[in-house]
């Protein structure tokens, strides 16, 4: 009798074992870390298509160069954070300018004339962000689709999962 008692508690506490993992893996995908997968070539060469990344869903404040998720028509896009609210970007000779200070990046090449003033805008409206992707050339970026604003932003990436050789914190 004390054998069956036994056996019955024992799977009862398995049970809610299982039943609290998975609470805890739903709150964490929902709040704080998911996986995402890169769609395209747009920021390649640093990360390239189906590489799959942790998204920080906590991690809203944005700093210039980190790499965003934002969901923007419908869509999730992954793209690098150029400009601030507040800031005047413009490329000239595949050079950056920011409020007409020349800003060094090691991401791209390669970029085609730009100046923020060609969106409508003399700076970034607070709440704005200004993206584009690393493989400049082809990127559906700011320049094409508008400033991006803050609500659009999901989180913040800087780790790989996928593939095994890539896995680590990006560059």
């Amino acid at each position: 009798m004390f054998i069956e008692r036994d056996k019955i508690v024992k799977k009862a506490q398995e049970i809610l074992f299982y039943i609290i993992l998975i609470i805890l893996v739903i709150i964490i995908r929902a709040y704080i870390i998911t996986p995402v997968r890169v769609d395209g070539s747009s920021m390649s060469p640093t990360l390239n298509n189906n590489q799959i990344l942790l998204l920080k869903k906590f991690d809203k404040k944005v700093k210039r160069f980190e790499i965003v998720v934002i969901e923007h028509d419908y869509s999730r896009i992954i793209k690098r954070v150029i400009g601030l609210p507040g800031e005047h970007i413009k490329y000239v000779d595949n050079t950056l300018y920011i409020n007409n200070q020349i800003v060094l990046e090691n991401f791209s090449k390669t970029t085609s004339d730009f100046d923020l003033s060609s969106l409508g805008y003399d700076v970034i409206p607070e709440g704005y962000y200004f993206v584009m992707g690393d493989n400049r050339n082809i990127s559906l970026d700011s320049r094409t689709i508008g400033l991006i604003k803050e609500d659009e932003i999901l989180g913040t990436t800087s780790f790989s999962i996928y593939p095994f050789n890539r896995f680590g914190f990006i560059e």
